[in-house]
């Protein structure tokens, strides 16, 4: 069993450690998914409490970054008027404005600006009985992409040029689950793990004393050591289509991926940037994923169809000797 590590051990958070507290569990459903929070609440503070912050949190997430809800304030920039503007509301305004970066970072493999691929392949709201045709795809693609988009950080203002549609499924998610921890941590919740469907988060430690364990799945078909990832202080994300079927697009061709990768998963300081990576090395593929993954210092395991792995710098110097 391989395990990876995090750089530094908080000292605070294990002085703050109680071998004798009991773990909350708490859980929902969002996001077309599961949530789930094991937590040491501290004296005082009611579960009921932390599940309903928890269930409010994410709510106010949904309404806002949504490609499902037609309520969303996504949902309505994408059916905005070309030449219209919006001002974010904050959390939204942090999500896009890390998602550009991380799209100029990857050239585009990672792009929050792809809603009209992604419904043109049914992978959306609405189902679809065949693929697009070459006419439809190009149509789409010339439609869409992140340098359409007109960003001003300073007053949080987004553009609409005119028929661009946002999808945020490979980054919202992992934004949800940093933002369930950081409402833990405004309740005094020093140790806690937070999932939403696959993407966790960890923070302190459990009462033992032992780090929040997690174990990288063995996708089907790549046939890779065991690697366990100490959650302290942490997060990973997980990408890839042997669950349901090739649904990741690559926004520089407008189709599924096909390069051989069978999932990748990313550890990072927070989820959203694991999330984002690891949809935008599954697009690149094993050779220029692991490189540019590793010229830019990202933690990440890329798993390949017929067996085998890369594993980055980063995240080899983070496994245990």
């Amino acid at each position: 069993m391989r395990i990876a590590l995090p750089a530094a051990i908080s000292a605070a958070a294990i002085a703050a450690c109680d071998p004798a507290a009991v773990v909350t569990d708490l859980g929902g459903e969002t996001m077309g998914t599961r949530w789930s929070v094991r937590a040491v609440l501290p004296a005082g503070l009611d579960a009921s409490a932390v599940h309903a912050a928890v269930v409010a949190r994410l709510d106010a997430i949904v309404a806002e970054m949504s490609h499902w809800l037609p309520t969303s304030l996504l949902s309505r920039f994408n059916r905005a008027a070309a030449g219209s503007a919006m001002v974010l509301p904050p959390d939204f305004a942090e999500v896009m404005a890390r998602g550009l970066a991380i799209a100029a970072a990857t050239g585009g493999a990672f792009d929050p600006a792809i809603g009209r691929l992604v419904d043109l392949w049914g992978f959306g709201p609405v189902p679809v009985a065949a693929g697009p045709d070459a006419a439809a795809l190009d149509a789409a693609r010339a439609a869409s992409g992140w340098r359409r988009l007109g960003w001003s950080a300073g007053d949080r203002r987004l553009s609409q040029p005119g028929g661009v549609a946002l999808d945020l499924s490979g980054i919202a998610k992992g934004f949800a689950v940093d933002a369930v921890a950081a409402t833990l941590a405004r309740l005094g919740v020093v140790h806690a793990l937070i999932e939403i469907g696959g993407e966790l988060v960890g923070r302190g430690v459990r009462p033992d004393g032992q780090p929040w364990w997690v174990d990288l799945e063995a996708p089907p078909g790549a046939y890779v050591a065991p690697l366990r990832i100490a959650l302290h202080g942490l997060a990973v994300a997980t990408s890839g289509d042997y669950r349901r079927g090739g649904h990741t697009i690559d926004p520089r061709t407008g189709r599924s991926t096909d390069n051989g990768v069978v999932s990748v998963s990313v550890i990072a300081a927070d989820a959203l940037s694991a999330d984002a990576w690891a949809t935008a090395l599954t697009v690149l593929g094993p050779e220029a994923g692991g490189a540019l993954a590793a010229g830019q210092g990202v933690a990440a395991r890329i798993a390949v169809e017929g067996g085998g792995e890369t594993l980055t710098p980063a995240l080899e110097a983070m496994l245990a000797d």
